[in-house]
């Protein structure tokens, strides 16, 4: 996933991004999705002291996608609710490591743990000045691109000589607080972003996907069987509607339309998008593609089956998240150890 200053945050795009078209909501609109964020600093920031993530994520209960339908603060709790499950499935895997393996560079440009860490802490902070108000909001995105260098190197700046146990501590507790604020917002509220504002919800989701996708580079490096759960329908869906923003994004016409996509999910559903176009089809395992979609596995280490031309074009640059085009990591360099 990108890694520069004013790409923090994932791209949250849930609807078509070709001008003329739909905005990220679904609303007529003649300008792309992209809904690019800014991460901040923390100038005086207070945490506060909040319950530890559980270790047994049942407490969360079984994702099943929604119906159509569902009112929005609904959605807007379940959503909520997957982001918080995420976190809490990260944070358990990161209690195991001792202080020497915060230390450890991880396959994604040679970030330590400490630094994915303080990446996704940075976003989450992102989000919470986002809800404090537009002002605020907008003066720490000035503070933003006032800086030079690096994401990684911001972050180092950013957080100072901190412990890794005291990164850990308020990453979590700046995370819930986040997920509490979210799931009592009005659903119907916009929030200000780099971009066009968001939904909470949309918020909730990009959230999620990037803590998701950051998490690969923690078991990647120290192993372990990842736990999968069908609440990456919410990620999988933004790699489908990111279709048209992977190939505007690098200034290209789209090749034709949205493949058909058949994904497999963790549960044993079948999940399927454009069900109409039977010459260009993705199939397979849906943590696959989510990988592939958040790059963080290029399609050739995955078992993913891509037929026709435009799929194929697409699963060789799919980037579902926003800022500047982004390859994918070459084959056989993001993979387990």
């Amino acid at each position: 996933m990108a890694a520069v200053v004013v790409v923090a945050m994932a791209a949250v795009a849930t609807a078509a991004v070709v001008a003329g078209k739909h905005d990220c909501e679904g609303r007529r609109s003649r300008r792309p999705c992209f809904p690019s964020g800014i991460a901040p600093p923390l100038p005086g920031i207070s945490y506060s002291v909040l319950p530890a993530f559980p270790r047994n994520l049942s407490s969360f209960g079984v994702h099943v996608p929604l119906p159509a339908d569902t009112d929005e603060l609904t959605a807007l709790k379940q959503q909520v609710n997957d982001l918080r499950a995420e976190g809490a499935e990260l944070a358990t895997k990161l209690a195991e490591l001792n202080t020497d393996d915060w230390h450890r560079q991880t396959t994604f440009k040679n970030w330590t743990v400490w630094d994915v860490v303080a990446h996704l802490h940075l976003s989450d902070h992102m989000g919470t000045t986002s809800l404090e108000g537009e002002a605020p909001f907008r003066a720490l995105m000035q503070s933003m691109r006032d800086h030079r260098g690096s994401m990684a190197d911001f972050a180092r700046r950013w957080a100072g000589d901190i412990a890794s146990p005291a990164l850990f501590a308020r990453w979590r507790s700046l995370l819930g607080n986040l997920c509490d604020q979210l799931e009592h917002t009005d659903p119907a509220k916009r929030l200000p972003w780099a971009g066009p504002s968001m939904k909470p919800r949309m918020f909730a989701t990009a959230r999620q996907m990037e803590t998701w996708a950051h998490g690969w580079e923690i078991w990647d490096l120290f192993g372990g069987v990842r736990p999968a759960s069908d609440r990456i329908y919410n990620v999988a869906t933004i790699g489908v509607r990111t279709f048209g923003w992977t190939f505007v994004n690098r200034g290209a016409e789209l090749p034709g339309p949205a493949p058909r996509v058949e994904l497999t999910s963790p549960s044993g559903q079948l999940w399927t998008w454009h069900d109409d176009n039977a010459h260009d089809c993705v199939r397979g395992s849906a943590v696959e593609f989510c990988q592939v979609v958040t790059q963080v596995r290029n399609v050739a280490d995955t078992s993913l089956t891509v037929d026709g031309p435009i799929a194929r074009q697409w699963m060789a640059i799919a980037q579902c998240f926003a800022g500047p085009p982004a390859d994918p990591p070459l084959p056989g360099t993001r993979v387990p150890h």
